[in-house]
C-alpha cells in the first residue's frame, strides 16, 4: 500500500516539523537495498523506517533489521505493515539518542537511512563518529548535501573532510522527487559510505586531527593562518610556523587542503605542544 492510502487508513498525515518525505518507489527501494549490498547474516539499523516500505525491503535480504523510529504516530502502521516480519525489532526513540553500539552488539553491521534532510550531518556524525562504525551505510540525502560530501580539494568543507576521513564516500545517483510522498522541493541523491578499519591518513589521534580541521574551517574565507590562530587560539606566527612545518603555505585556505595535508599539519601540531 503506498504511503498517502496507508496514513489515511489510519487517520494521520506527514509532519512538516519532522522533515516527513516517505519512500515508495519500488525501484528506488530495490536501488537502495541493491547498493547497501546486504549478505543474508547482515545486521541492519535503518533509520527513519516511515510507514516501513524500505523495511521490508531490507527484512527480505539480511538476517536482522533494527529500525529506529521518532514518530510515534507511527507505531500502528508500522506494526501492520511489519508484522510478516519477525526478524524486524522497532525502537522508538530519537537516533541521535541510541547507542547504536549497545543495541548491535559486537556483531558487524550497515546503516540505511531516509532522514528528514536538517539532520543529515548530524546524523552522519553520530554513525561515524564512534570506536566501532558499520562497515557501510547508505543515505538518501539532499543533492546538494551529497556534492559537498563528495566535493574535492578546492572545494572542501568541514563535512567533506569528516566523512572522508571515516570512509570512502560515493555518490551513487540522484533520485527524482516522485520516488518521495510527499515530494520534497529539494533534489535528492543515495549517497554511500563504505567505512575504513583505519583512518586513510596518518594522524596522533582523530580528536586532535579534528580540533585541527575545525580550527582550520572556523573563519570562512580567511587565510588559513588567521582560522588557526583564532580556533586553536595560538600567536599567528605560531599558525604559521605550523604550516610551514607541514609543508603548506601560510596563504592556503582551508578548502583547498586535502587530507593528507590535514595530517601533515595534525603531526605539525602535536610536535609543537
Amino acid at each position: 500500500m503506498n504511503p498517502k492510502a496507508l496514513l489515511e487508513q489510519h487517520g494521520l498525515s506527514p509532519r512538516k516539523s519532522l522533515g516527513q518525505n516517505f519512500l515508495h518507489d519500488p525501484n528506488a527501494l530495490e536501488k537502495i537495498v541493491a547498493t547497501a549490498d546486504l549478505m543474508p547474516n547482515d545486521t541492519v539499523v535503518e533509520i527513519g523506517p516511515g510507514t516501513g516500505a524500505l523495511t521490508e525491503y531490507l527484512a527480505r535480504a539480511a538476517r536482522h533489521v533494527i529500525t529506529i523510529e521518532l514518530d510515534q504516530r507511527l507505531r500502528p502502521v508500522l506494526e501492520q505493515t511489519l508484522a510478516p516480519y519477525p526478524n524486524v525489532a522497532i525502537i522508538w526513540d530519537d537516533v541521535l539518542n541510541v547507542d547504536l553500539l549497545q543495541v548491535v552488539g559486537p556483531k558487524d553491521f550497515v546503516v540505511v537511512a531516509n532522514v528528514p534532510y536538517y539532520i543529515t550531518s548530524q546524523i552522519l556524525r553520530h554513525v561515524l563518529d564512534n570506536y566501532r562504525r558499520p562497515r557501510r551505510v547508505v543515505m538518501t540525502v539532499q543533492l546538494e548535501v551529497a556534492e559537498r560530501v563528495t566535493a574535492r580539494v578546492g572545494d572542501m568543507s568541514l563535512l567533506a573532510v569528516s566523512v572522508q576521513f571515516f570512509g570512502k564516500v560515493s555518490l551513487v545517483s540522484k533520485l527524482n522527487p516522485a520516488v518521495f510522498w510527499p515530494r520534497p522541493d529539494v533534489d535528492s541523491a543515495l549517497l554511500r559510505i563504505d567505512t575504513y578499519d583505519k583512518p586513510p591518513v596518518d594522524v596522533p589521534s582523530s580528536e586532535m586531527f579534528f580540533r585541527v580541521v575545525r580550527a582550520g574551517f572556523s573563519q570562512k574565507r580567511k587565510q588559513l593562518k588567521n582560522a588557526l590562530s583564532g580556533g586553536l587560539a595560538i600567536k599567528s606566527d605560531a599558525a604559521s610556523a605550523l604550516l610551514e612545518a607541514a609543508g603548506i603555505d601560510v596563504k592556503r585556505r582551508a578548502e583547498t587542503l586535502s587530507l593528507e595535508e590535514w595530517a601533515a599539519l595534525t603531526r605539525a601540531y602535536a610536535a609543537s605542544k
